[in-house]
């Protein structure tokens, strides 16, 4: 199968002993508009590798008519159990600016576009099956394994409020967090929390890399999140392992991507003994 974007995998060994296997798909910042047919055509592709868990978190859109364009892709990937949270981008429609913006200090302000249709969105997924986790936990049950999820809205444009689904887990194997952007803020609440593991996206990986020694070294990740963690799985000691996803898509208006070419993950969660 030709790809015009990068499967990353990782495995991760935090699932109990002599438990099954678990694929997680985990896709992020797909910025879709009707035009985008290739990677439309990638994102139909996705259900192939046929995962037993999707998460998403968020940037699905980049156009007022996106909505059906985003539930036409992702139909195969909505037979599957899946939980998603959104970024700014399905709040707001993105607008022109100095594409080489992302890589000044964030100041903190946000210049937004048009308004988008987000509830349509949360409905198509919400009446697939997928889970809602803007603030809310929920609880699946994958392949034996109960896993708990807590998720919130997106910190970049601050609609994050962490309180909301704090606190210990319930009764499960396993806790995983999702969130959009991956500010510091957030990941150490999960840290206190004692989760095992947090999904985020926002970053695409850099968007612009420089030639590293044994890669390449993201310029920044457009949050307060250190730039080597900008994607793929991390671990830092005592903490929950973290995938940033590098993304699918870019704005329409900042179409660059040096050395961090679009990607979907594929984590595998396995028994840690």
């Amino acid at each position: 199968m030709s790809m015009s974007y990068r499967l990353r995998e990782a495995a991760l060994p935090v699932l109990p002993p002599e438990s099954a296997p678990i694929r997680v798909l985990h896709f992020s910042d797909l910025h879709l508009t009707p035009k985008r047919k290739v990677e439309i055509s990638d994102i139909k592709s996705f259900a192939a590798l046929k995962p037993d868990l999707v998460v998403s978190t968020g940037d699905f859109l980049a156009a007022q008519d996106a909505v059906p364009v985003a539930l036409n892709a992702l139909s195969g990937l909505l037979e599957i159990p899946g939980v998603f949270v959104f970024g700014s981008n399905d709040y707001y429609a993105p607008r022109v600016k100095n594409p080489f913006s992302y890589l000044l200090k964030d100041h903190g302000k946000r210049v937004l576009g048009d308004l988008l249709p987000v509830e349509e969105l949360r409905a198509g997924l919400t009446s697939r099956g997928w889970k809602d986790l803007n603030h809310k936990r929920a609880t699946l049950s994958i392949n034996g394994t109960t896993i708990e999820f807590r998720g919130t809205d997106d910190a970049h444009l601050e609609r994050d409020d962490y309180s909301l689904v704090a606190g210990p887990s319930g009764i499960c194997d396993l806790s995983i967090g999702v969130t959009h952007a991956p500010y510091l803020r957030i990941l150490e609440s999960m840290v206190r929390d004692d989760l095992d593991l947090i999904f985020a996206g926002h970053t695409h990986g850099g968007q612009v890399r420089l030639p590293w020694p044994g890669g390449s070294k993201a310029l920044t990740t457009n949050c307060d999140l250190p730039n080597w963690r900008a994607r793929g799985v991390s671990k830092l000691p005592n903490e929950p392992w973290l995938n940033v996803s590098a993304g699918m898509g870019t704005s329409p208006f900042a179409r660059i991507r040096v050395a961090s070419p679009p990607e979907v993950s594929l984590i595998t969660l396995e028994s840690s003994l």
